[in-house]
């Protein structure tokens, strides 16, 4: 017998939306395009927050390690999130129920039946609350399967979130030495100038083609993975993807000879990857701030090259391909970015520096010279 109806059906109605919200952020394995979502309305308002304090932080290091850690805090305590609407739910049912329990020492309240469907749902077994109707017995009957369910997925959840997570990031770090750190665009083809290059790079943009199909496929299942940040602060899934994408427009526009097919190719999942992401976290694209190649840099570009035999074509109909090409994928990057508050990467490095690899904790680099030899012989 239900004796508050209303509160029950609040509590059915809760329990709805949060099973429902829960199934499609860890089982369904699909966009989902719907803008009412407790796990959409979740992560805008806590992600601005956290944004909001890491911009109080003077140390740019401290920074962007607290950023780090706001794709796994956040992942956790939406489980918490989850769990309390769960609970909270069958307590609103049990209540609406007419709290038909026996309580050791007390008497039945919300509280008792809050109590009650916390242990339930986490599968205790205490005994000091029992149900003592047939729906009460029944509601918690459901609870402890649903609760035992629960716990199950999430325990599988986890190990492919961070098995994810690692796939992505090894490209990221084998681009370190092949692109610099962080990646830019120049250096990439720079350091494929030697004899047998431009086969190389091939293959690069080949692997690339996979790892941006298998991040739009990933993180458009499960969006957290976004907010997990990369090891290194110089290095970002936004900024390699978007030097990659550079890479892919100056070899289409002006190195038709050097493996232009295969950057087509590339470059045409690359573009699909981050429009769809803009989409997914409603990142509105448009026009960066300012222009990301000026005609300067892109001279300095072409003649780099050509120094080491590689030429990219300098005509008008070249440079009108390459505007065409930017505008294609630069509001789209230039959105995530300030999305997810990574920046650009510019088209050649904006100083001399080392690569990551370089580097160590106690000296800071290593032998300079030898280090920098050991890989590649010129720079921009």
């Amino acid at each position: 017998m239900i004796l508050a109806p209303g509160v029950f059906i609040a509590g059915v109605i809760i329990f709805l939306i949060v099973s429902w919200d829960a199934f499609e952020a860890i089982i369904l394995p699909r966009r989902v395009t719907r803008k009412f979502r407790l796990a959409r309305f979740y992560y805008q308002f806590t992600w601005i927050t956290w944004k909001f304090y890491a911009r109080l932080i003077p140390s740019k290091k401290r920074s962007e390690s607290f950023l780090g850690f706001y794709g796994p805090i956040s992942l956790l305590f939406l489980i918490g999130v989850w769990a309390a609407g769960l609970i909270l739910s069958f307590a609103m049912m049990q209540y609406g129920a007419g709290s038909a329990v026996n309580l050791s020492g007390g008497t039945p309240s919300f509280y008792a039946d809050l109590y009650l469907s916390g242990t339930t749902f986490f599968t205790l077994g205490l005994g000091d609350v029992v149900p003592r109707s047939g729906v009460s017995r029944f509601l918690v009957v459901v609870e402890s399967g649903f609760g035992f369910g629960f716990l199950a997925v999430i325990i599988g959840y986890l190990p492919f979130i961070y098995g994810s997570f690692s796939e992505r990031e090894t490209e990221i770090v084998l681009l370190d030495s092949r692109a610099g750190t962080p990646p830019t665009a120049g250096e990439l083809l720079l350091r494929h100038t030697f004899p047998g290059g431009h086969e190389e790079l091939r293959k690069l943009f080949k692997d690339w083609e996979r790892w941006s199909a298998e991040l739009l496929e990933s993180h458009l299942s499960y969006p957290v993975l976004a907010y997990f940040r990369s090891q290194h602060d110089n290095q970002s899934w936004i900024g390699s993807l978007t030097a990659i994408l550079d890479a892919c427009a100056l070899t289409i526009s002006g190195m038709e000879d050097v493996c232009a097919r295969q950057a087509q190719l590339t470059f045409a999942i690359a573009r699909h990857a981050v429009a769809d992401l803009c989409q997914v976290f409603s990142a509105a694209p448009r026009a960066p701030d300012q222009d990301r190649l000026p005609a300067e840099v892109l001279q300095l570009i072409r003649e780099t090259l050509g120094k080491h035999g590689t030429m990219l074509s300098a005509t008008p109909e070249a440079d009108q391909k390459l505007a065409e090409l930017r505008g294609l994928y630069e509001p789209y990057v230039f959105a995530l970015a300030e999305r997810f508050n990574q920046p650009l990467p510019t088209w050649v490095p904006a100083k001399k520096s080392k690569d990551n690899w370089q580097t160590t904790a106690w000296t800071k680099t290593t032998n300079g010279t030898a280090a920098a030899s050991l890989v590649h012989d010129d720079h921009f």
